[in-house]
């Protein structure tokens, strides 16, 4: 378990959920973990669970943040994983139109702003590694916005591959993840929705962040992979009558 010896992991949205089980997948494969996150409290505890003491409080979607955030890193590193940025849900009789567009901007534009200020400071043969949704592939009441930035960012990921080459980008699609963050999307109906995944999914149980971390590694290790989309869903997209996760 040295696949990232003597290699620097940078996880943006680190303090919590996929990011954070990243963050210590790293750390267990050899890696030197700086996690980023926008609560410099949550930040700490996270640090402590990942053995790091490498961290920057900051918002990723604060664009002057985040390019001094690279300028300030003291040397280059290997591999950029982010999960920072959420969805937006609603159905269109209740859109805020403001958080819709202020939610495309940071699903779309987060990759292009990262790929220009990590560019020459990820090392020849490194990884940027994105995430979204893949709701994209079954419409339904409230779902627009998370399917048009699902959509949307493959094509970023293959043009950015071209773009940063020999720096490899890839993005991880994934289904329903058992995160802090999806108690409080589905709150009451969490339970309900963890029973159904493991009663209907092929494999028989729910996707958690430590699957989708170590796809993340994966990514970062085979050195083969660049431009493509990987998806994590347990097997949903599959199931007779669904076009996709969700």
């Amino acid at each position: 378990m040295n696949e990232l010896g003597g290699q620097t992991v940078v996880v943006i949205g680190g303090s919590s959920g996929i990011g954070l089980e990243t963050g210590r997948q790293a750390r267990a494969a050899g890696a030197d973990v700086i996690l980023t996150g926008r609560n410099p409290d949550h930040l700490k505890q996270a640090a402590a669970d990942v053995g790091t003491d490498r961290t920057a409080a900051f918002d990723a979607t604060d664009w002057a943040a985040l390019q001094r955030f690279f300028a300030d890193l003291p040397g280059p590193v290997d591999h950029v994983m982010v999960t920072a940025g959420g969805q937006y849900y609603a159905s269109l009789a209740e859109m805020d139109f403001t958080q819709a567009r202020q939610a495309i901007d940071e699903h779309l534009l987060l990759p292009l702003q990262i790929g220009r200020a990590a560019a020459g400071r990820v090392r020849p043969g490194g990884t940027l590694v994105f995430m979204t949704g893949a709701g994209a592939r079954r419409p339904g009441p409230g779902l627009v916005i998370a399917a048009i930035a699902a959509a949307a960012v493959p094509a970023i990921t293959a043009n950015l591959a071209l773009e940063l080459a020999p720096v490899r980008v890839n993005l991880i699609a994934a289904g329903f993840v058992d995160t802090p963050l999806s108690g409080t999307l589905l709150g009451d109906q969490l339970q309900a929705r963890r029973d159904w995944l493991r009663a209907t999914l092929p494999i028989r149980r729910v996707v958690g962040p430590a699957d989708v971390a170590a796809l993340a590694v994966h990514l970062m290790t085979n050195t083969a992979l660049t431009g493509a989309t990987y998806d994590i869903d347990g097997g949903e997209q599959v199931l007779p009558g669904s076009g996709g996760g969700s």
